[in-house]
C-alpha cells in the first residue's frame, strides 16, 4: 500500500505548519486533524479548516484522502476557526435565558416597574397566558436541544455565542416588559382575538415539533447522511409538500400568532428579524438541497408556499 505524505501550510502566511509522513490513503480529513493537534495542541480539531486551496471551501471531516485530486505529496491549507463551542451548549444558552428574563417581568421582582408593584399580579388573563406560551415555547425549545435534534456540526465559533444571546436575551426583555406592565391594555378585539392568536400558536407549534422529529429520523444517532425529507403520516409534516424548511414557517407563524395575542410592538419586530433570518437559511438550505440531489421536488419554495 503507498503512504501519502501530506504538508499543511498556513493558509494567509504560506508558512509550513506540519509535515506528516505516512499517511494511510483511506485516512479522513478528521484522522489528519488529529494528528495535526500533536505538534499543535492549541489548534484542537474543531478549530481547524483545512482546504486545497487558500481561498476553497473547507474540507469536510469524512473526506478520504486518496479520493481527493492530490498526488502522494498532498498540501493542504490551514485555516483557525478560532476558539469553538458545542452547538447544545450554545442552544441551551440562548433558550434558557429568554425563559428566565421573561419570568422576572412576568412576576414582577423589585427594580422593574416601582416599588408598589413588586410581586404583584397582572389582571389581565392574556397576559397570564402569554407567560405560558412563551415559557412553554422556550421549554420546548430546550428539551428539543436536549432529546431532539442532530447536529451536523459538533461546534461553532464561540463569539456566536455573544451575539445570539444579545438578540434573543434582548427582545425576551423588551417584550416581557410590554406585556407584563401595570399598564398593559388587552388587544382590540378582546378574547375573540385572543382564543384565535392562541389557535395559530399552538397548532404552529405542534408543526415546529413534528418536523424536528421528521428531520431526526431522517438522520441515525451519530451519522451526517442527508436526505431528502417528505411528508409522513402526520399531518403536519404536510407542508413538506410545498416548502422545504417548514420547522421555520411554523416558527414564524408561532410568532405572528403571539404578536396577535398580546397585541405588542416588540413581538411584531421580534417575529420580522426572525423570519429575515430564517428566510436566508431556508433558501440557503433549498440551494442545498437542489444543488445534492437532482430529483428534489421542483414545487417547494424554501419558506412560504408558491410565494419565497
Amino acid at each position: 500500500m503507498k503512504h501519502y505524505e501530506v504538508e499543511i501550510l498556513d493558509a494567509k502566511t504560506r508558512e509550513k505548519l506540519c509535515f506528516l509522513d505516512k499517511v494511510e490513503p483511506h485516512a479522513t480529513i478528521a484522522e489528519i486533524k488529529n494528528l495535526f493537534t500533536k505538534p499543535h495542541p492549541q489548534w484542537y480539531p474543531a478549530r481547524q479548516s483545512l482546504r486545497l486551496d487558500p481561498k476553497g471551501k473547507s474540507l469536510k471531516d469524512e473526506d478520504i484522502l486518496q479520493k481527493l485530486p492530490v498526488g502522494t505529496t498532498a498540501t493542504l491549507y490551514f485555516r483557525d476557526l478560532g476558539a469553538q463551542i458545542s452547538w447544545v451548549t450554545v442552544f441551551l444558552t440562548e433558550y434558557a435565558g429568554p425563559l428566565f428574563i421573561y419570568l422576572l417581568f412576568y412576576f414582577r421582582v423589585p427594580f422593574i416597574y416601582g416599588h408598589k408593584y413588586d410581586f404583584t399580579s397582572s389582571r389581565h388573563t392574556v397576559v397570564h397566558l402569554a407567560c405560558i406560551c412563551h415559557s412553554f415555547h422556550y421549554v420546548k425549545r430546550l428539551l428539543e436541544t436536549l432529546f431532539v435534534h442532530r447536529f451536523s456540526h459538533g461546534t461553532m465559533p464561540l463569539r456566536n455565542i455573544f451575539k445570539n444571546c444579545t438578540y434573543y436575551w434582548g427582545f425576551a426583555a423588551w417584550m416581557a416588559y410590554y406585556i407584563n406592565h401595570p399598564l398593559y391594555t388587552p388587544p382590540t378585539y378582546g378574547a375573540q382575538q385572543v382564543k384565535l392568536a392562541l389557535a395559530i400558536f399552538v397548532i404552529c407549534q405542534l408543526g415546529n415539533f413534528s418536523i424536528h422529529m421528521a428531520l431526526r429520523d431522517l438522520r441515525p444517532a451519530g451519522s451526517k447522511t442527508r436526505k431528502i425529507p417528505y411528508p409522513t403520516k402526520n399531518p403536519f409534516t404536510w407542508l413538506f409538500l410545498l416548502v422545504s424548511c417548514p420547522n421555520y414557517t411554523y416558527e414564524v407563524g408561532s410568532w405572528i400568532g403571539f404578536a396577535i395575542m398580546t397585541q405588542c410592538l416588540p413581538v411584531a419586530l421580534f417575529s420580522l428579524v426572525g423570519f429575515t433570518q430564517m428566510t436566508i437559511w431556508a433558501k440557503g438550505k433549498h440551494r442545498s438541497y437542489l444543488k445534492e440531489f437532482r430529483d428534489y421536488p421542483p414545487l417547494r419554495m424554501p419558506i412560504i408556499p408558491f410565494l419565497l
